[in-house]
């Protein structure tokens, strides 16, 4: 099951795509390397796992943005 559109943050301050669903924060956690950003964790709690939140969302949004800011990606989050 796939949720619904969120509103995803860029929190840069701390690294991290993040989104608050029903009252609790979802991230996709990175790290920067020079022109890389290394994909290091991503978080959703156990209630809202399996909606799409982390791939589909939190990742696609740090991915669109390494793209625009001509960013090469290393996944090291399973």
């Amino acid at each position: 099951m796939t949720t619904a559109k969120l509103e995803i943050r860029h929190n840069a301050a701390l690294q991290r795509f993040e989104a608050t669903v029903d009252g609790e924060l979802a991230r996709a956690d990175y790290r920067m390397d020079g022109n890389v950003m290394r994909m290091v964790h991503t978080e959703v709690p156990h209630r809202l796992e399996g909606r799409g939140i982390a791939g589909c969302q939190l990742v696609r949004a740090a991915l669109e943005h390494a793209r625009a800011a001509g960013l090469s990606v290393l996944p090291r989050c399973s």
